[in-house]
């Protein structure tokens, strides 16, 4: 786990972030080590997802981000997104209807040898408590299920860094315990970089480490 003096693995500087005729943040900046989970909190329309997006590559054509971002000392807002090992995990699970779970996850898995990926992918489901899922359909999944699929899909793409945009927020109390345990667990052990939005501050990871929007 990471301690609250380690030096950052995930540098954001954003100097502002704007729509052509309004600025929805300004003058942010977050340093996250690795294994660390940095929260945004900040009421709805503020501008988090869309910061979540920039770091990822994915912000809509109608924002503009200035600023920088720096992972393990690379500069990567100037990358394409698939360069950059940066993923990202969103309350809506984005599972593949006509894949079951284990072709779900063998999307994300890198290129290899068929028997090794599978072996990743199983391995994945595992770690997320759901061995015995590969030949489901995700239809048939319960609404913790599938987000539990889905933390497997971001973690087997290997990112160094992890966006985290209200992943608990459609999921019952006990459910969001159990996840939050897995996810954070998840980040410290492979030493990423996450930086989790949320509503709710039963969600903080650590209070060392939360921004509080306007």
């Amino acid at each position: 786990m990471a301690t609250h003096d380690t030096p950052p693995l995930l540098q954001i500087r954003l100097y502002c972030l704007r729509t052509h005729n309004s600025v929805l943040l300004h003058d942010l900046a977050l340093d996250v080590p690795a294994g660390a989970v940095h929260t945004v909190m900040g009421a709805s329309g503020v501008g988090k997802s869309s910061l979540l997006a920039a770091v990822c590559g994915s912000l809509d054509d109608g924002l503009q981000f200035e600023g920088t971002v720096h992972l393990n000392g690379q500069r990567i807002d100037t990358l394409p997104t698939h360069q950059r090992r940066v993923g990202l995990l969103l309350q809506d699970d984005l599972l593949f209807a006509h894949l079951n779970v284990l072709e779900n996850l063998l999307f994300a898995v890198p290129a290899g040898a068929q028997a090794t990926r599978r072996a990743q992918a199983l391995a994945a489901l595992a770690e997320v408590e759901l061995p015995d899922c590969a030949d489901a359909d995700p239809a048939t999944l319960s609404g913790g299920q599938r987000a539990r699929v889905a933390l497997a899909r971001a973690l087997l793409a290997q990112p160094r860094a992890l966006m985290l945009d209200e992943p608990f927020a459609q999921l019952d109390a006990p459910l969001r315990q159990r996840m939050r345990a897995l996810l954070f667990g998840a980040v410290a052990a492979r030493g990423i970089a996450a930086v989790l939005v949320t509503h709710d501050a039963a969600d903080v990871a650590d209070v060392r480490r939360l921004t509080q929007l306007p």
